[in-house]
This record gives structure tokens, C-alpha cells and sequence, in this order.
């Protein structure tokens, strides 16, 4: 399978002048591709082994001109661009509901008020210091949620729990009798049958998931853990964005080791978490939301000084904390093909943290501590089914009866579309900690041909004369809102022309030069790949290169034509044609703090793209270098040293024995 003609890799990659086309109509421009901290794929000459004694081995064979490069991507697009606002996105404005898809970014805007009919009777904020009495006074909500009733600790009457939902209310859910915690069934749930390495609930999970070749199977069997015992085909079928699923499992210690109070105080006793950037403060008193956030690093005592007052934590991108969420999103996120974020929240006993609002997220909410009572709203009208962005903070008043309330407990799950209006508060005997995940922020068809059309249009006028052709010279005479109840066969020709010609824009569309370009955003915005301990050892992670006994050893990555090599995982490289050439992106140098990174990738030669395909389709088995289809060895093995070295190949046996 040789790299084959330009006119063959034409084809078989797309037309140039279609990707080209789209990324002026996106905006990108003549990229830059700065070469700073770049790495060309030369062979480095053989060393000898550790204390540098022994004879020198042969040198490879140097590859050619045209070897593999990585580099740094292009210039950061300018701060108000279109592509900065999207790799921007942040958890502004998302509530309990909202999992921080763009969590770990800048840091979020303050919330938008209440609208003017809200009942807003406070302090300005401004007027009271942060950790004043005023402010603890301010962050105390009000036992009665909206009626009124006076602050936690007040001397009010305690309130009663809210009521379960009668059986004949609308509720659209499914649910299950509760299932012992040490029955088979349970066991089966939480992924802890035996054999699984040992371990249980989330840790032993993923263990267990590890042990499978395939990462999307690994990603497959954590999202029907998740679902259980809902089967992924009829959650798909039933409530993907369609309608809430609540699962109510009985089993307390379902999502154990995931995430707890215990590593929300560690992280914050380690000293990296900052307001705003990593931590907001929040109430919701009286129908006001408000966020309490001072300035700089989130120190324990500041912290739990807040919520002892009444004021809910909301932790963004808790996988910036906490390994096993890493780990957990990480799995997730190539099961969806979108990015998967997450926030957790941590309440206290009789308070309530945020607004009624909707998001513009997937949201499946994971009941990890403690108790909440929540409330779930349909959408009030068509413009709120599926939308683009997250909604402003609501009022009481406006949201109607609720179509799904329950009280959630540890092990419990809702899930509910974007654009579901909800709320949660915590019951008076319980604090709560939940985490949510959520996925598919900005990622319908609209999203995509937002993109596409622009660029098929740049392409016809191009290439069709047609889309060049000059309007008829009278057409504003006979056209326009004022002219649109006239009968007037002038009328009738222009709308049938321009509905040919957008017909038309279909064959001008590069359809899958837009996907790439999705598929290179979405690679950008991953968390990147956990590795099991075999695969680290097989891979440049586990490599053991070290200094010893005065100088470096164990430092040259030795593959041969007979090395067996495979993808690490299989979602963490993406083939794109671009204006300036094929390249390669890629995760494995990503940050687990959401776009601190720049994008990463390789500019490939001609004569690699076969190999790279190869690699891909023979996933997840492995090959021996010399089945790469490239024409030279000293190219495929070029190519497979440049992509164990960037963490992208992992070698069937280590490359050194220790």
C-alpha cells in the first residue's frame, strides 16, 4: 500500500481547495506554524547503554527530507474572535445542572440578575466585605425556599420535607426497586464481579475496564455501567434529549471512590484552588442567586467559613483535582465524540445554591453524599427545546408546575436534556454533594452546517459561474417585504432561482472537511488518555530513562523493523487536510485543565498518511513496523519512533527490560 500519486492521495484525502476554502471561511487565514520547540522526526544516533560502556551501534538510517514535524500550532486567534469565544466557553452562568464542559478556563462572568419582577430584597453586595458579618448575614438562605422563612439557625419553624410526587403526577422517568448492596445484581452494577482486580465501586470499575484491549469498548461498558439498569439502546431511544431519566439504585456506595467532601478538602488543603478560576460561592435567597467569590487562592478556613453560613461550593472541573474523575471523564468522553466536563456541588443542610435555570449541556447528575430534593421543568416553548445556550437565572413565577420531583440519594441518577428547566435544594437534615457530567455543549447539526454552508458558498463562487451572474437590474422593484403579497411572475422566477441555487450548494459542500474540523476542536477540548500500568510500561511513559551512576541511561528508544506497535487508545489522533498540509492532532500532550494547552499536532509528509490510516484500521491489534506501508524502512521506522515518543504508540513488549 504504497503512498501512491498526488492526483491518488487527492482523492483519497478530499479536495485541497475544499478544506482550504473552509478554513477562510472560518476565519482561520493563512495559519502560522511557528517551529519553536519543534521536533523533527532525524533518527538520533544509537548511545551505548547505561555508564556509556560497551561498543556503539550503528547509526539508523537517516529519514527523508520530508519526515514527520511537530510543532506548535498556530497564533491564538484574536481574543474577540469567533474561534476565541469557542475556545473560551467556561462554566459561566451554569447552575447545579451544568457540568463545566469548558471547565478550567478563564474565569466565569458573574451570573445574570434576576429579571426585574424578581422579588429582590437585599444588601448590594458590594457594600458588605467578603467575610463581614453582613455577608455571612447575606449568604444565609432561608429555610422556606422563596415563602419567606426566616435564615438557617433563625428561630423559624422547620420546614417539612417536600412531598414525594403522587403517582398520578407526569412524571417521565423510569425507575427501579432498590436493589440490595450486596446482591449479585448490585455487584454486577458496580462493576465488581470477581476477577475485576479487585476493589469496588468506582476504582475498582475502572480497574476492571482496563483490563479491556479496546478503548471504545472501555467507554461503551462505563456508559451502561453508568445507565444501569436502564440498557444504553433504550436510554438513547427514550430520553436522549427527549425527556428526564431518574434512577433511583438503593446502594449508597454505587459511585464510591469517584468523588468526596474528603478530596474537596484535600484540594483545597493542597493549595491550588482559586476563586472564580477553580471555586464559586454561591446562594439563593429569597429569589436572588448571588455569588460571593473574593479574590484570590480558596484557603480552607475562608471556605468552610462560607458554607458554615449557608453558602453552596461549586467546584469546577474537578478532574483538574482528582484523579479517578480524570480518569472517569476521560473514558466518557470517547463514548460521546464530545467533550465531557463535570462540576461538583456541595450544599448545606436547608439551602439552595442557585436559580431555577436551563442549560445548554447534557446533564446526568451523580448523587454522591447526602440528600437533594429536586425539581424538573419541560421546556416552556419550541425556543427552549435543545438550545444553544444556557438560559438566564429564572423566577419562581415563571417556571409553572414541575413535571418530575424527587429527592435524590447516594447512588441515585438524573439525567435531563438541555433546556429542561430544574432546581435542587437540601432537605434539613442532610448536606449534598453531587457531581455533574455533562457532554454535547454546541454540538448539533446546526453547529455543524453553521460552518459548512458559509464554506460551500465560498466554493461555488468559485468554481460556478453561475453564483457569479449578476441579480436581474429591476428585482428591488418587485422584491423585499413590501412587494411580498404582490402576484407578480417576476416574484415567482426569483424565488424559484435562488431556491435552485442553494439546492445546488450541496455539491460544493466539503462535508468532511467540516467534520475534520469538528473532530480537531473536539481534540483540543479532551481530557488527555489515562494509561493502565501496562500501558505504561509499554509505552515512552513508563520508559525508563533516568540519570544513574553520573550520566543519563536507558535513553535510546531502539524500534526496529520487527517492533510490534499500536495506537495507545483509539480516539486520541485525528487525520486533517489542511491549507498548509496533513496534519496530525493529537491528546496525549493535552492539559486536564481545559484548553491550557495549545492545540497539538504533527505536519506529516505524503508518503506517512497511509501509515497513519493503517494504524487506525488495524486498532486495536497490534503490527510489526514493517507492515507500515511506507516505501522506505528508514521511513516507517521514522514515523513509528516519532509517535511512541509523543505517547501516540505503545509497544507490545517494553522496549527495555528492566
Amino acid at each position: 500500500m504504497a503512498a501512491g500519486s498526488a492526483e491518488e492521495r487527492r482523492r483519497r484525502l478530499g479536495r485541497l481547495s475544499a478544506l482550504s476554502v473552509y478554513r477562510r471561511a472560518a476565519g482561520a487565514g493563512q495559519p502560522e506554524r511557528p517551529r519553536a520547540g519543534g521536533k523533527c522526526a532525524k533518527a538520533r544516533q544509537r548511545r551505548g547503554g547505561a555508564g556509556g560502556g560497551g561498543s556503539e551501534p550503528k547509526a539508523r538510517p537517516k529519514p527523508s527530507a520530508s519526515a514527520p514535524v511537530s510543532r506548535g500550532e498556530r497564533a491564538k486567534a484574536p481574543a474577540h474572535s469567533p474561534e476565541a469565544k469557542r475556545q473560551c466557553r467556561t462554566t459561566e452562568g451554569l447552575g447545579e445542572g451544568g457540568g463545566g464542559v469548558g471547565g478550567g478556563g478563564p474565569e466565569p462572568k458573574a451570573p445574570p440578575e434576576p429579571s426585574a419582577s424578581a422579588p429582590v430584597n437585599r444588601v448590594e453586595r458590594a457594600k458588605a466585605p467578603a467575610h463581614s458579618p453582613e455577608a455571612k448575614r447575606q449568604c444565609r438562605t432561608t429555610e422556606g425556599l422563596g415563602e419567606g422563612g426566616g435564615g438557617v439557625g433563625g428561630g423559624g419553624p422547620e420546614p417539612k420535607a417536600p412531598p414525594e410526587p403522587s403517582a398520578s403526577a407526569p412524571v417521565n422517568r423510569v425507575e427501579r426497586a432498590k436493589t440490595p448492596a450486596h446482591s449479585p445484581e448490585a455487584k454486577r452494577q458496580r462493576g465488581t464481579a470477581e476477577g475485576s482486580g479487585g476493589g469496588g465501586g468506582v476504582v475498582g470499575l475502572l480497574r476492571r475496564l482496563g483490563q479491556l484491549d479496546d478503548s471504545r469498548q472501555r467507554a461503551a461498558e462505563l456508559f451502561r455501567w453508568l445507565l444501569a439498569p436502564v440498557s444504553p439502546a433504550e436510554f438513547v431511544r427514550r430520553h436522549w434529549e427527549r425527556s428526564p431519566l431518574l434512577l433511583r439504585r438503593g446502594d449508597p456506595g454505587y459511585y464510591a471512590g469517584l468523588f468526596s467532601t474528603a478530596e474537596f478538602d484535600a484540594a483545597l488543603r493542597a493549595g491550588g484552588v482559586h476563586f472564580g478560576t477553580h471555586l464559586d460561592v454561591t446562594s439563593y435567597t429569597e429569589g436572588v442567586r448571588e455569588t460571593h467569590n473574593p479574590s484570590g487562592r480558596a484557603l480552607p478556613a475562608v471556605v468552610w467559613d462560607f458554607y458554615q453560613n449557608g453558602c453552596s461550593l461549586r467546584l469546577l472541573s474537578p478532574q483538574a483535582f482528582s484523579d479517578t474523575v480524570w480518569h472517569f471523564l476521560s473514558i466518557l468522553q470517547e463514548h460521546f465524540g464530545s467533550m465531557v466536563g463535570a462540576n461538583t456541588y456541595l450544599t448545606p443542610p436547608g439551602t439552595q445554591g442557585f436559580a431555577p435555570h436551563y442549560d445548554d449541556i447534557e446533564a446526568f447528575v451523580l448523587q454522591l453524599e447526602g440528600k437533594k430534593h429536586w425539581r424538573v421543568y419541560s421546556p416552556r416553548w419550541d425556543a427552549e427545546v435543545l438550545p444553544q445556550f444556557s438560559s438566564a437565572n429564572l423566577t419562581q413565577a415563571e417556571l409553572g408546575e414541575p413535571m418530575l420531583e424527587t429527592v435524590l440519594e447516594a447512588g441515585d441518577l438524573l439525567y435531563f436534556p438541555r433546556g429542561f428547566i430544574h432546581q435542587g435544594n437540601c432537605l434539613p437534615d442532610a448536606h449534598s454533594l453531587h457531581i455533574t457530567v455533562s457532554s454535547y455543549q454546541r454540538n448539533s447539526w446546526g453547529d455543524l452546517l453553521e460552518k459548512l454552508l458559509p464554506a460551500a458558498l465560498h466554493m461555488a463562487l468559485e468554481e460556478d459561474v453561475e453564483f457569479r451572474q449578476g441579480l436581474p437590474m429591476d428585482y428591488l422593484g418587485y422584491m423585499g417585504v413590501a412587494n411580498s403579497d404582490k402576484v407578480d411572475a417576476r416574484r415567482t422566477a426569483f424565488m424559484e432561482k435562488v431556491q435552485s441555487m442553494i439546492k445546488k450548494l450541496v455539491d460544493y459542500a466539503p462535508i468532511d472537511a467540516a467534520v475534520d474540523q469538528r473532530a480537531k476542536s473536539f481534540l483540543h477540548d479532551c481530557l488527555p488518555p489515562v494509561l493502565t500500568q501496562s500501558e505504561k510500561l509499554q509505552s515512552v511513559y513508563g520508559f525508563p530513562a533516568r540519570w544513574q551512576d553520573g550520566g543519563p541511561c536507558n535513553i535510546d528508544i531502539l524500534i526496529t523493523k520487527d517492533t510490534e506497535v499500536r495506537l495507545l487508545h483509539h480516539g486520541i489522533i485525528r487525520l486533517c487536510n489542511e491549507e498548509a498540509g496533513v496534519m496530525l492532532y493529537y491528546t496525549t500532550e493535552n492539559s486536564r485543565v481545559y484548553h491550557k494547552e495549545e492545540p497539538k499536532f504533527l505536519e506529516l509528509g505524503p508518503e506517512y498518511i497511509d501509515s497513519i490510516e493503517f494504524l487506525l484500521s488495524s486498532y486495536p491489534n497490534y503490527i510489526s513496523v514493517d507492515a507500515l506501508p511506507c516505501e522506505m524502512l528508514e521511513d516507517k521506522i521514522s514515523l513509528a519512533t516519532l509517535l511512541f515518543e509523543k505517547g501516540i504508540l505503545t509497544t507490545k513488549k517494553p522496549l527495555v527490560q528492566i
